[in-house]
């Protein structure tokens, strides 16, 4: 099965009228048309020698006296893939090795760059319980976070991105989309979109976030050859998943739950959200996966530990 066609299938499964929700984050594929060899052979890259972006590993900030947990050293080298057919970044979607039953929880921490008005009108789209839940359950964990997140909840941002528990990689700045048709999402340009990488790992240096990788997932998880060779230059690779939680808006905790638990192999991604307006029942439905998953045997890593395999 090609790439477009597996990610097609994952955004059906999520519904066209919850992807306009939530204005096409996490919604699953590719929704844009591309040369299914170049994206096949870049998928399967193999682990590379490249190291972060010096966007993505700044220096430490000081710890606040008083804060926990402590600040963790910035990773001196996060494992990347290697370049696709002619430098195209890369695209990881499960470990090659699928024996070691390991699962990546990841999280997408959406916000686009036109929501202000509507953080400061109430609407949450952090979720402080969700990760404090994860540090109580000891679960590590990667963060996807856009620079307007960070922009809009620095001392959350410097709180994950100092925790050695997490990992934050890179979801865009603006949540705008890389490739077009992307659910309606305003497009980028080639220029425009590798300045929004570079804009969202400023945006979490200046929170104070050491704990970052030089890891991408396209808003809406929509892309294609022209989007991978506009990010190439930036080292990063491009995680997509193989789990859909199926969380965003979702009310039914034991429902989203059950899909997980349903859809997880060794190796696997999983995609959830730190948002708690467009998924309110993560948490809840995280507490009811984690202890069941751990009994089945598994181990929850970081993305970066399953691309290092």
């Amino acid at each position: 099965m090609t790439l477009s066609v597996r990610n097609v299938a994952v955004a059906a499964a999520l519904g066209a009228a919850l992807c306009t929700a939530l204005a096409g984050c996490g919604g699953g594929g590719n929704s844009a048309s591309g040369s299914g060899s170049g994206h096949e052979a870049a998928r399967m890259g193999t682990p590379g020698t490249s190291t972060a972006p010096s966007s993505a590993a700044p220096p430490a900030a000081p710890q606040a006296a008083g804060s926990s947990p402590a600040a963790a050293p910035p990773p001196a080298k996060a494992p990347t893939l290697a370049p696709g057919p002619n430098g195209l970044t890369p695209v990881f979607e499960r470990a090659k090795q699928q024996t070691d039953k390991t699962v990546a929880l990841t999280f997408d921490a959406d916000m686009t760059s036109d929501q202000g008005p509507r953080a400061a009108d109430g609407e949450h789209f952090d979720n402080p319980q969700l990760i404090a839940s994860l540090r109580t359950l000891k679960v590590p964990s990667t963060i996807f976070m856009t620079g307007r997140w960070a922009e809009e909840y620095p001392d959350q941002a410097k709180a994950i991105g100092t925790d050695p528990n997490f990992e934050i990689a890179n979801h865009s700045y603006s949540h705008h989309a890389f490739t077009s048709p992307c659910y309606g999402l305003p497009s980028l340009d080639a220029a425009a979109a590798r300045a929004d990488v570079d804009r969202a790992f400023a945006a979490f240096r200046t929170a104070g976030a050491v704990n970052t990788v030089p890891y991408f997932r396209f808003p809406g998880g929509c892309y294609d050859d022209q989007a991978l060779r506009a990010v190439s230059t930036a080292k990063v690779t491009a995680v997509q998943w193989d789990v859909v939680s199926g969380d965003a808006f979702a009310k039914d905790p034991d429902a989203v739950a059950e899909q997980v638990l349903s859809g997880v192999k060794p190796g696997s991604v999983v995609v959830m959200h730190c948002t708690r307006s467009a998924a309110p029942v993560t948490e809840e439905a995280v507490r009811k996966i984690v202890p069941e998953l751990r009994k089945r045997g598994y181990r929850f890593v970081k993305v970066s530990e399953l691309i290092g395999k």
